[in-house]
């Protein structure tokens, strides 16, 4: 069986990636990579993490970022003053990796694992007889839909899944992390992956493991080695970009 690793917030920062995969000793002949989401955006070279992900036939989930990225490309969406993936959108072999990027799925599961970016919705988990990708049949990255939207935005959240106007400063009860509702099923035994939340940290709770621990913020990129149930990590080369919410 081949490793499986799960790398935390990339946003563009290919020099901290492939570091952490020599760190790691990556090896795409009997490891599978598995990133978390945002693998572009506000870090320096999105167009070289795209390129490494895809040489090494990387899996992973669609981000918040990602989302944007695709949507700016293809004109739904214009760009915003902190973008910093035009080198994606400027370079020869653009479509080929957009449509790579695209292919990513909302949600990966395992039969001991389930990847998300953001966080799954408290009902998602409650009848194990439901695989949460099935809430996701008619999700595109154009049109998201409320399932999509949640799995790659949601911090917090109330017992149904409300979310509050503001997840900074934290908000008051009801609002809850969302992983605090996880697992939502006595008969639930996976472990969920997910990132996009940097304040939060290195999360390492039963059945919960969050990755994001600020790469581009200046911090570190953040793997997790399922295999293992080990954490390894390399330091920023500096910060890219500052904190804003997202």
């Amino acid at each position: 069986m081949k490793r499986r690793v799960f790398v935390g917030d990339i946003q563009g920062c290919r020099e901290e990636l492939a570091r952490l995969l020599d760190r790691i000793r990556f090896d795409p002949a009997r490891d599978e990579l598995h990133p978390v989401g945002d693998l572009v955006n506000r870090g320096p070279d999105s167009l070289g993490a795209l390129r490494l992900l895809r040489d090494v036939d990387a899996g992973g989930v669609l981000g918040n970022h990602d989302l944007h990225l695709l949507n700016v490309a293809s004109g739904r969406r214009a760009p915003g003053p902190k973008d910093t993936f035009q080198d994606v959108l400027a370079a020869p072999d653009r479509d080929e990796l957009l449509h790579w990027l695209a292919a990513r799925p909302f949600v990966r599961e395992w039969p001991d694992l389930i990847l998300v970016h953001a966080g799954l919705h408290p009902h998602w988990t409650r009848d194990p007889r439901v695989t949460v990708a099935s809430r996701f049949q008619d999700a595109t990255p154009s049109n998201p839909g409320a399932a999509g939207k949640f799995a790659v935005n949601v911090r917090y959240c109330d017992p149904d899944g409300a979310q509050p106007e503001s997840d900074w400063p934290p908000p008051a009860p009801p609002f809850r992390p969302w992983f605090e509702y996880f697992p939502a099923h006595p008969d639930e035994r996976r472990t969920v992956v997910f990132g996009h939340w940097a304040r939060m940290g290195i999360v390492e709770r039963p059945q919960v493991r969050g990755l994001d621990s600020g790469c581009v913020w200046g911090k570190a990129l953040t793997a997790w080695i399922a295999e293992d149930d080990r954490l390894a990590s390399v330091s920023a080369v500096g910060a890219h970009a500052t904190h804003s919410g997202d």
